[in-house]
């Protein structure tokens, strides 16, 4: 049977895709787990792979082509014996697989709607997949498919056993329903396209179109801010103690090639930070929190056109250099667009550090889910009271905590805070 290859969702927030390359020519015989294309999403450019084994029969999207909508075919995959003509044709008015009511679901997510086929119905699962259940003797009609249109794949056989293969049966006649999702709240949509132009038609101007990536963090930012309560906790930090230390540590570790950033002791100061106030290791999930147990620090990168959070997992185990090479990796292929949704997904807090740039003080947007993000200024040479009353100068940076306060409390947020303040400012205490 011709089994359509479709568009994936290659990350939970995207809608659409470019199919930037074809990796395979109509006539290719490919096997599951092989790369096929390269799909351009709104935040990287990323491999596709083969779901089945089969024969390329049909190419229904050409590379290059923009704005290829999730879940629509992009060509047609033959089995065994079979010839072009059983490829279906390219669609025109009937759209494969309906979507509109459903989240588009993370890459590595389980199917949420799998069920198993009904006794005496046809079953359809590939050659691949039928071979392994024969094998662990397996009852394909007890197996949810995966695939395509429902089609079992080699997924979903490999990991189900005899005894467990049969999907969980619906809840019985008056069970209690599942908690119901919280009502997603409608966005504000501004000024319309046809007023904005109208305000400006006297004036000269280039239009620009906006790409997958500035859609996304157009839409992201402006349901944070409308639906986020944030609040705001700010700290300075003298770093002067910080910068010595720093200038030490680089000079012992010149001849391995690895040079200290602030920025790397801000996340390593963070990540123990959210060790020692747990409440603040914490993300909104619309009915709950999750709270998390290892520090995953998530790091605001600019970008062309953008920007990445790139996250540095199990941040509170790594050494200071080991932290700083993970960073530098990350941001390099950031800028590239060849990050993995996984390396920029997740986390619980985010760092945006705009020092660098000369800009003293700011505040930062919450990225959801996440509890807070750190916005960290520039260290500027100020005047301050020494602790004998006398009048000296130090190097002062400031720090903004935005807060989401459906996680985070006011006493628990300034209660974090002080634990990075304290870090930064004894930094040898990291080294413990």
């Amino acid at each position: 049977m011709a089994v359509e290859i479709l568009m994936p969702a290659l990350s939970p927030t995207m809608e659409e895709g470019t199919l930037a390359k074809w990796l395979v020519k109509e006539g290719d015989v490919v096997k599951s787990g092989q790369v096929i294309a390269e799909i351009e999403t709104d935040k990287a450019t990323m491999e596709f792979e083969a779901v089945d084994e089969g024969r390329i029969g049909q190419i229904l999207v050409a590379e290059g082509t923009a704005g290829v909508k999730v879940n629509t075919a992009i060509a047609v995959l033959l089995e065994d014996g079979e010839d072009a003509g059983a490829a279906v044709a390219k669609p025109a008015a009937a759209a494969p697989v309906a979507v509109a009511a459903a989240p588009v679901a993370a890459p590595a997510a389980v199917p949420a709607a799998a069920v198993p086929v009904a006794s005496g119905a046809r079953v359809f699962a590939s050659p691949l997949a039928r071979r392994i259940a024969k094998e662990k003797g397996l009852d394909l009609t007890q197996v949810a498919g995966s695939g395509p249109h429902g089609r079992i794949v080699r997924a979903d056989v490999e990991g189900a056993r005899p005894a467990a293969a049969a999907v969980a049966a619906p809840p019985a006649a008056g069970a209690a329903p599942a908690a119901a999702a919280p009502a997603k709240v409608a966005l504000a949509a501004g000024p319309s396209t046809e007023a904005v132009l109208k305000t400006y038609a006297d004036r000269e101007f280039t239009e620009v179109p906006l790409d997958g990536m500035r859609r996304t963090v157009a839409a992201r930012l402006t349901e944070a801010k409308q639906t986020i309560p944030h609040f705001y906790l700010r700290r300075e930090v003298r770093l002067d103690g910080l910068m010595a230390f720093r200038e030490q540590l680089n000079k012992g570790l010149e001849s391995r090639g690895v040079k200290l950033s602030v920025n790397d002791f801000i996340i390593k100061a963070s990540a123990i930070a959210l060790q020692a106030v747990p409440g603040c290791n914490t993300v909104w999930a619309g009915d709950r929190m999750l709270r998390l147990k290892p520090s995953d620090v998530a790091v605001a990168v600019a970008v062309e056109g953008g920007l990445f959070t790139p996250v540095l997992r199990d941040a509170e185990k790594k050494t200071l250099s080991a932290l700083s090479a993970e960073m530098k990796d990350l941001a390099a292929r950031a800028k590239t667009k060849k990050l993995a949704p996984h390396e920029y997904q997740g986390g619980s807090f985010a760092i945006s550090n705009l020092g660098m740039m000369g800009i003293e003080n700011f505040d930062a947007v919450i990225n959801p889910p996440h509890g807070s993000i750190l916005a960290v200024g520039a260290g500027i040479k100020k005047p301050v009271v020494q602790a004998d009353g006398s009048i000296g100068v130090a190097t002062v940076m400031s720090m903004t905590l935005s807060v989401d306060h459906r996680v985070i409390d006011g006493a628990l947020g300034a209660e974090f805070l002080k634990v990075i303040v304290e870090c930064l400012e004894n930094p040898i205490t990291m080294l413990a």
